[in-house]
């Protein structure tokens, strides 16, 4: 599942004016740049069916040049099931995971993520995949993001929700819940599977 042109188009649109606000001197330059981003709001607003000042505010809260986010998500494992949170957003189960936070490393952020959405302490053994989110299934998205996914041992804690989640449970693969395929796909949770089961399998990318 792809992002259509127009939402390709609207990302490349918003890049080249982020960097324009970003490095450009000149008055009437800066208020071009504003302006294409505006057009840029108006384009995703339409085909996304939402109010434009909605897509106007997430676009001018993303300041300086733009470069793609970043998502970790811990694959964790107990006899052969893996740990997945609901997602109060939409119902969907998903591995726990969400955007890294700034002086934080990959490890330190997933550690951090599985604890607060699962109640978990675990440690980041291995970097199972680093992929492109719009190539692995997912739904289009405003931004453009990059997914990385740990294997996990885990050390103790308890399940629990939190202000996102709405449970933690452990799953058999062959008998997974809805999926939230926003943030996890059957295939990402497949790949990881396969690195839990062969720690020597070289980490998958793109």
């Amino acid at each position: 599942m792809s992002n259509p042109k127009w939402l390709e188009w609207s990302q490349k649109l918003n890049m080249l004016a982020s960097a324009g606000l970003t490095y450009s001197q000149n008055k009437f330059d800066v208020e071009r740049f504003h302006a294409i981003n505006d057009i840029v709001a108006e384009i995703m607003a339409e085909h996304a069916g939402v109010d434009d000042s909605v897509i106007k505010t997430l676009l001018d809260s993303q300041a300086g040049y733009q470069t793609p986010k970043v998502d970790a998500r811990g694959a964790v494992f107990q006899e052969d099931k893996v740990l997945l949170v609901k997602e109060l957003a939409d119902g969907g189960w998903t591995l726990p995971g969400g955007w890294m936070d700034v002086d934080e490393t990959p490890s330190e952020a997933v550690a951090r993520e599985v604890r607060e959405e699962a109640g978990y302490i675990v440690r980041a053994v291995k970097l199972a995949a680093v992929y492109d989110r719009r190539l692995h299934g997912h739904p289009p998205y405003l931004f453009h993001s990059y997914k990385l996914f740990f294997i996990c041992d885990l050390l103790g804690g308890e399940a629990t929700t939190s202000i996102e989640t709405g449970g933690a449970e452990f799953f058999a693969l062959d008998a997974l819940p809805p999926l939230s395929i926003a943030r996890t796909t059957l295939e990402e949770i497949q790949c990881c599977y396969a690195h839990h089961h062969q720690p020597d399998l070289p980490t998958d990318f793109d």
